[in-house]
Formats: structure tokens, sequence, C-alpha cells
């Protein structure tokens, strides 16, 4: 039974190749979500064995790294790889205004494809959620080509291919839209509304639903006659200003995620950020910007899209929203204010395709109208800048993990971690307030273990409501007892332990590494593997053995990194979580002799012992 199973374990890293695939994600493909209690000692002996077929060479591809594997594969080492590959290349043909190629690399890509992905992989789930996910990214896809080749006038040739996908898909509205477009190209207009309205019946019958939005503004401009003329290609836009057609074109978007319905703890940033949106024009030319700043997990998101569903109405010309990938993955404004420009009416063949251009006719789009932006997961201020609309009365919501302090004219709003009594109620609202008043004392353990991070506390209630037969004590002894406490703070892809990585990563590029000041990221284990709680300047100087300026500094990058939190007076404190982060990376990067002599000399040093004694620096 093991050799099927190590073949859904291949083909899920191979699908999320050079992605971390979580321990839990692989056992839900496994065992199709009825993982038994052993899955996670079952998975590694899969992996084990995988490695040991493939052989050292490809074997030694499959990587440990929490909270799972990866596979480490270059993108022309897979049909899945080229594919993406020549669909990135693409969409910047795309934004140059090549059509011609965007539309070669897009057939490309579609040529790579043979029939139905993973049919033969012996799992329902990864059948049903990475095989769903192909069979979607293969039609955005093909709608893509699409797009390009009417925008080159090829209504005419592509009917055929239009119709067979039609057929295989009648309720993809995307794809019925493009279909009649070239229809009304080709002068089959009348095909093309009765196309609308056999499409309108079926998804009544089908789906109890009329046809969406982009369906029926198809169908109005057919009716209208509002369109290019058959042979006319993609027009240009001058100096960053709209076309005539751009210009009746604007769409109003609604992109904001869904938020959360109700937000504990957060009270007063809440009003503070309500009343910098609903306020009347502020001054100075931009739009007035927040920046909300914090740790990794602190509820940053979740603080910006609840208030900003609440002033939604206000912003009548639409809500726009983009993910900007933080550290670890970092999009090109360039690519977002393209989506943004597409989001707002402009044709993809008139987007300019650089960023200067683009962020001229944005704010040229904006001026004029009050939108509200929502940028979530900024990496710095310049990633930032050319996304601030053009409307004094327009606003900007950005998430951090830093201040952005040099971002001009913003207000920052800094979340700090949950008091005990909000940590209290989050955790009710999760698993109960019931549960809660039943076994006070240990409820008040568990947030505690938690740190008052509201990332840790969903998910130690999600992880409790699943297994409705432990009491709040037990899962207080857990957390307790554990000597690994991330371990136990993660469920699915969720974990904290991928919070904080973030934060020790950012360590490694900031600037002051290179100023000759110790390593904070050595610093940070070397409080892991002393236990330490609370920490100042003079403290770490002694256990670097350096100067206390340069310990302050060190002390100041670590809170920088959310990795210490700064308590007046030149105090600082490593939580729960910081600690135990702080020792496991100790565990993996220093020998075990070199933290044993750390601990020997600091006991020395507590005991008189001689300057000799100084405590052992670490790697």
């Amino acid at each position: 039974m093991s050799a099927p199973r190590q073949r859904v374990v291949l083909a899920l890293l191979l699908v999320n190749a050079t992605r971390v695939v979580s321990i839990d994600r692989i056992a839900a493909a496994v065992w199709d979500g009825g993982s038994p209690p052993s899955a996670a000692a079952t998975v590694r002996t899969y992996v084990m064995r995988l490695r040991q077929v493939l052989g050292a060479e490809a074997g030694g591809r499959i990587r440990t790294q929490a909270p799972g594997y990866l596979i480490e594969l270059a993108e022309d080492e897979t049909d899945l790889g080229r594919f993406i590959a020549h669909r990135g290349r693409a969409g910047a043909h795309v934004r140059a205004g090549e059509l011609e190629r965007a539309s070669a690399e897009y057939a490309a890509a579609l040529a790579l494809w043979r029939g139905d992905p993973l049919v033969d992989i012996p799992s329902r789930t990864l059948r049903d959620v990475e095989g769903r996910y192909l069979h979607e990214l293969r039609l955005r896809t093909l709608e893509s080509r699409l797009d390009a080749d009417l925008a080159l006038g090829r209504h005419a040739e592509i009917l055929p291919e239009l119709w067979r996908e039609v057929r295989e898909s009648p309720l993809r509205e995307a794809l019925v839209s493009r279909l009649m477009l070239a229809l009304f190209r080709a002068g089959r207009q009348s095909e093309a509304l009765a196309q609308f309205q056999s499409t309108r019946a079926a998804l009544i019958e089908q789906l109890g639903t009329e046809p969406g939005s982009e369906l029926r503004e198809m169908q109005r401009r057919i009716l209208a006659a509002d369109d290019l003329p058959p042979a006319a290609g993609p027009r240009a836009v001058v100096a960053g200003r709209p076309s005539a057609r751009t210009e009746r074109r604007w769409h109003r978007p609604a992109q904001l995620p869904a938020g959360i319905p109700v937000l504990v703890g957060r009270a007063a940033e809440e009003a503070e950020l309500t009343e910098r949106l609903t306020a009347e024009v502020l001054p100075g030319g931009a739009a007035a910007a927040t920046v909300i700043t914090g740790a990794g997990g602190i509820g940053k998101s979740a603080l910006a899209l609840h208030v900003a569903h609440a002033v939604r109405e206000r912003f009548g010309y639409g809500q726009l929203y983009a993910d900007l990938g933080g550290r670890d993955r970092p999009v090109e404004p360039v690519e977002v204010l393209g989506r943004f420009l597409v989001d707002l009416g402009v044709p993809e063949g008139e987007v300019p395709p650089t960023q200067e251009q683009a962020a001229l006719l944005y704010r040229s789009l904006t001026a004029d109208r009050r939108v509200l932006v929502v940028l979530d997961d900024a990496r710095n201020a310049a990633q930032v800048r050319p996304l601030v609309p053009g409307c004094r009365a327009s606003r900007l919501i950005v998430t951090s993990r830093d201040r952005l302090a040099d971002l001009d004219g913003a207000h920052t709003v800094t979340l700090a971690a949950l008091d005990e009594a909000a940590s209290l109620d989050l955790l009710g609202s999760i698993v109960g307030c019931q549960r809660v008043a039943a076994e006070p004392g240990a409820a008040r353990a568990v947030v505690r273990r938690c740190s008052g991070l509201p990332l840790a506390v969903r998910i130690v209630g999600a992880r409790h409501l699943g297994r409705p037969h432990w009491n709040l004590e037990r899962l207080a002894r857990r957390l307790a007892g554990s000597p690994r406490l991330l371990d136990e703070l993660r469920i699915g892809d969720l974990g904290v332990r991928g919070s904080l990585e973030v934060g020790y990563r950012g360590l490694r590029e900031a600037a002051h590494l290179a100023s000759g000041l110790p390593d904070p990221a050595a610093a940070l284990r070397l409080l892991g593997v002393v236990g330490a709680e609370d920490v100042d300047a003079g403290l770490l100087a002694v256990l670097l053995d350096c100067a206390v300026e340069e310990a302050e500094a060190v002390l100041e990058a670590l809170a920088d990194a959310h990795l210490l939190h700064a308590r007046g007076n030149g105090r600082y404190h490593l939580d729960h979580l910081s600690r135990a982060y702080a020792r496991e990376r100790a565990e993996v990067e220093d020998p075990p002799e070199q933290r044993e002599r750390v601990l020997r000399a600091l006991v020395e040093r507590a005991e008189g012992a001689p300057a000799s004694s100084a405590v052992p620096e670490l790697a």
C-alpha cells in the first residue's frame, strides 16, 4: 500500500515545486482527509522511502523544511514549470504591448497540456484541490490567449476553438463572453445575442442565478454596437493620458477579500482608522495613507479589511486590493499597476509598458474619483509609492511588518499583542464562551502561551474545535509541556513558526550587518540558549562581549524584526513564542557542545568566576 501513497506524496511535491508543503497537507492528500494518529510519522517514512527509490541525486532534491517538505526543481524540468514560465513571458509581452509574442507564448504554454492532470494519482483530495487549480490555470491561460487574439483581429480564426471550449464549459461566463464578442466582430450579432439567452437560461435552470456583470456588459455592448472595428488593434495611451475609449469604459471594482465580522480587542485602532478613512479631504496633494504595522499574525490584514468593508460605501468609484507579497515573494509595482488599470477599465492592449507610464495613467484615471486602495503585506515604501491614487479624497491602507517611515505623509497605526482579556474573548469567539467560562484558569494558561498573538489564539482554538473530547486543561498542559511549542501552534498551512521565520530571515538582509555589529540572529539564538525572558543592553553586552551601544543596536534590530518587544526604560521582552523559536534555531544552527559552553560560562559568571570565562560567541 505504501507505493501508491508515495506517488501521492511525490505528485503533491511536484505540483508545488520549490514551495514548502506541510506534513498536515500531505497527510490530507494521502489519506483523503481521514488521517490516522500516526500520520506525521508515516509521512516521514514515505518521504524517506521516496528518497531511496529516487536515488541519491533525485532524492536529494527533496528537502526537509518546517513545517514539511519541498522539492527543488528548475522551471524547465517539468511541464508545469515550463507552462508557468511561458505564462510569465506572455504577461510581460502583454504589458509591453507585444500581443503577437504574447499570443505565441500563451499558445506554447497550452501546447504542453495533455489531458486532465493527476487522473492516475490515487488521491481524491489531490485531484479535487490541485487538479481543479491546474484546470482553472489552463482556462485562465486560454482566456488570456483569446484576449490577445481578439485584440489582433483574429476573431474568425478562433471561433471554432471558442465553440468547442464553450461546449465543454457551458457555464463559464468568461468563455461565453469572448465567444459573443468574436461572433459580433464576425458580423454574426444575432448568434451572439442568442448565445447570451441560451447561457442565461442554463444558469437559471442549473444554478438559479442570473448572468454576472461581465456577460451582461457584453450583451449591452453588442446591443449598442459599442466595439472597435473588427480589424482594429489595441490603441495607444499617449503621455499617460487615457484615450476617449478608456474614459467611457470606467469600471467600479469591488475587490476587497472577505473580512472577519467581529474584531476583538482592537476598538481603539478600529476607531482611529475609521476616522482617517471617513474624514474630509486632508491637507497635502496625495491620498491620505495609513500604514498598519506589527508582527506577523498580529491582525494587520484583519483590521484593514474589517474597516475597509465598513466604509466601502463612501468610495463610490470602487475599492482596489492587492497582496504585495511581503519579504518572501514581493510583487513588482508595475505588475500591480497593470492589473489595477485593467480592473479600472483600461483594455489590456492599452496598458503602458513601463512603470512610470503606468503610474501616470493610474493617477490620471483616479485624479477625480474617490477610491479606496488596500495594499496588503508591503515590503517597503518603494513598492507602495507608485500605487498611491491621484485624488486627495481617495484613501490608501497599507499593511506591513515594517513601519514604512519613508512613505511621505503616511499615518502609522501600530498593533501590539492582545492583552489577556482580549485574548480570552478571541478564544471564546472560536471555541465558545461557555467553554472558556467553565475552565477560566486553563483558558488563561492557554492564551498566555499564545503571548497575545491573534494567529496563535486562532490556531489553538481551531485545534480545540477539531478535538471535542479535549478540555482546555488538556490543551494547556500540552502547550506548557511541549518541548517544541511551535509544533503545537500550527494547523494545516497556518503556523506561528512561519511568521517568526520571516522576521529572522530579514535580519540577514539588514544593513547593520555590514557595519561590524554583532549578528542579531546569533544574539537571538544566544538568548534562546540562556532562556532569557527580559533583557537590556547591559546584559546582552555581557553575553556578546561587546560594547553596550552595539548591544543596544542589536536589540533594536531584533525589535524591528518583531522578535523582541520594547518595554521602555531600555528593557526588552522575549515572549513564549520568540523564546521557543530562538531555542529551535539554536538547536539547528549551533552545535550542542557550543550551547553547553555558553550555559557553563554564564553560570560561572553568575558565581563570580574570573573574566577569562567569557561567554562563547555563537556562530
